[in-house]
């Protein structure tokens, strides 16, 4: 799960190395427009619907982060 979760940021931000236990808000990798962009990508990916109410910015801090909502979200690991 971690590998495609990877991948998909890195397809999304390409000038950005997702695989740095960073921040990816803080540290300006991600902004508004691609956790909505991520959001789709999550749930097509992992066949999944990521609710309204978890699209905040710290489930989209981390690789771990964003792992625990496709968890909390219904997605296999």
């Amino acid at each position: 799960m971690e590998q495609k979760i990877i991948k998909i940021l890195t397809d999304l931000r390409p000038e950005f190395d997702f695989t740095k236990n960073i921040n990816f808000i803080e540290e300006g990798m991600l902004d508004s427009f691609d956790i909505v962009n991520l959001v789709s990508e999550l749930d097509s990916t992992f066949g999944i619907s990521i609710d309204g109410v978890d699209i905040l910015p710290e489930n989209f801090s981390s690789v771990d982060a964003i792992k625990k909502l496709l968890v909390k979200n219904g997605a296999k690991e």
